[in-house]
């Protein structure tokens, strides 16, 4: 069954890079004879720039410089002559560096969809090594940390949040704090025996954290604090790699790398669809341009995802958690970080967990509107202040309004061109609607909106199907198109919504369903399996 799974993966990732190889080329050919024709130029690039981003282009790069920095490094710290002199051995040392990232040893390969060649990069850490070429320790061997896990309303979940946070850490050191829930929330926490602290008001999600740690004095007693959603599982190598990054003494906090849960049998088409266009965004933001924004030369991170990541106590003393007018408290947290210089925001792959999206496009438009809203509250509340996160920050911000708003234009004139297009003698009555339809199908007819607008999307499709290995992906990628309208509609809906509209963080649970297995059983992350 093994070796059928792993033909069957192979013989679609092959299927898939032929796929992308070709529409891409395609693509290519006809944006640049289009552009040339109409006498427009780099015309065809705008769609590409639409689809891609310059964002995601030089963060890549960065990105790619990194790992050849880090794989430098670790090749001058295990050169033959300085391996005797060594203070670590070498079984703790393949712990020290390896272990954690979720796979079996050597790990996948980056273009495989696994962590094992990033998470044996050591560039994360500080160069330690002596004169000699001895390594030197450097922070805690072994943090210790405290899980929080704020709920409201989470009965279906609650219970496998839990039971993964129960295999990696004591019960005493697992701590559940129920947002005034109205269901059985708190009495399933109760049951597993691990810390309950219930609040009779609800305060949202920052609100609830912030009681948690003051009531335990949870930033006094553990060197860090792992705040852990409802919906979320880790992986089995989560601890270990956050304790890797944790030794680094500048590093503030651990952004955890989310991982799309993908369990088609218990999802409907949107579902599915939904899961398979976060798995495809997750994996671009992350491998493209977080991977690179975390790097230490840069450190410009804007986000720690409050999902499952880790604060150094240190720097949670310091962090203003529940700042009133905020709808969600992960980019406000992740600003005071840089803000206020309490270190900086590590990210690797081997800090991996398990998050349930949304099962309707309501409860997604919903999700996405509060991020966003989040967002630009962040952006209002601390204003701009000098600094290389500003800049790098300013790049993104500029054009995410730009790509949005010419992406919702795009649309609205493919959307009159195709009505145009059908409805040619109802438009002929309206003399300027139809002189409108002539003047904008000479620049760009329907075929250029639609290739130039379609195809690179697509492209990405394929490339992640490739990665996942999931064949499945080239029919939900054909309903990608839609929620990326929404997205880039959302975008600039929530942008004087931020300066207008009341928030208090106060949530309500989206559906949920219960897990029926394990977050380990998810075969398409490690490009093993397919659907």
């Amino acid at each position: 069954m093994r070796i059928v799974r792993f033909v069957g993966g192979l013989l679609t990732g092959l299927v898939a890079l032929v796929l992308a190889v070709a529409l891409f080329v395609y693509w290519f050919d006809f944006a640049s004879t289009m552009a040339a024709a109409a006498g427009v130029g780099a015309l065809g690039y705008v769609f590409l720039w639409m689809a891609f981003g310059l964002n995601l282009l030089l963060w890549t790069v960065v990105g790619l410089i990194r790992l050849a920095e880090g794989g430098a490094r670790a090749a001058l710290r295990r050169r033959p002559g300085d391996r005797g002199r060594a203070r670590v051995s070498a079984g703790r040392a393949r712990q020290r560096h390896l272990v954690g990232a979720g796979a079996p040893a050597g790990g996948a390969a980056l273009a495989g969809g696994g962590d094992g060649a990033v998470a044996a990069v050591e560039e994360d850490l500080p160069d330690t090594t002596a004169p000699g070429g001895v390594l030197e320790e450097t922070g805690t061997e072994d943090a210790t940390l405290a899980v929080v896990i704020p709920a409201h309303n989470e009965e279906p979940v609650i219970g496998a949040a839990i039971s993964s946070a129960l295999r990696l850490f004591a019960r005493w050191d697992v701590y559940v704090v129920s947002d005034s829930s109205g269901d059985a929330t708190a009495d399933i926490a109760a049951r597993t025996g691990v810390n309950v602290l219930e609040l009779l008001t609800n305060r949202g999600k920052a609100g609830a954290i912030e009681a948690v740690i003051e009531e335990f004095s949870l930033t006094e007693n553990y060197d860090g604090v792992l705040i852990l959603d409802a919906d979320t599982e880790l992986d089995a190598g989560y601890v270990e790699g956050a304790r890797r990054q944790l030794r680094d003494p500048g590093v503030a906090a651990v952004a955890g790398f989310v991982v799309s849960e993908w369990k088609p049998r218990e999802r409907g088409l949107v579902g599915r669809v939904i899961s398979a266009y976060r798995d495809r965004l997750y994996f671009m933001l992350q491998y493209f341009m977080r991977f690179g924004q975390t790097w230490r030369r840069t450190n410009v991170a804007f986000i720690v995802p409050g999902f499952a990541s880790v604060y150094r106590s240190s720097a949670l003393r310091e962090i203003t958690i529940n700042p009133p007018g905020l709808v969600i408290e992960d980019f406000n947290m992740t600003f005071e970080v840089h803000r206020k210089r309490l270190g900086r925001v590590s990210m690797r792959p081997d800090t991996k967990a398990y998050s349930q999206d949304p099962f309707t496009f309501r409860d997604y438009r919903k999700q996405v509107g509060r991020w966003t809203l989040g967002f630009w509250q962040t952006v209002r509340r601390h204003g701009v202040w000098p600094s290389v996160f500003w800049a790098a920050l300013a790049l993104y911000v500029v054009e995410v309004v730009l790509v949005s708003v010419l992406f919702l234009v795009t649309v609205a004139i493919a959307v009159f061109v195709l009505l145009g297009t059908v409805a040619g003698e109802a438009m002929a009555g309206a003399p300027l609607l139809a002189d409108g339809f002539t003047a904008v199908t000479a620049f760009l007819p329907l075929t250029a909106l639609a290739i130039g607008l379609l195809v690179p999307d697509y492209v990405l499709t394929c490339v992640m199907t490739m990665v996942r290995r999931r064949p499945s992906y080239l029919f939900y990628g054909l309903f990608f198109f839609p929620i990326r309208i929404v997205d880039s509609y959302l975008a600039l809906r929530m942008i004087p919504r931020a300066w207008t509209a009341k928030s208090d963080g106060r949530w309500s649970s989206p559906t949920r369903v219960s897990h029926k297995e394990s977050p380990k059983d998810t075969r398409g992350e490690l490009g093993e399996g397919a659907d």
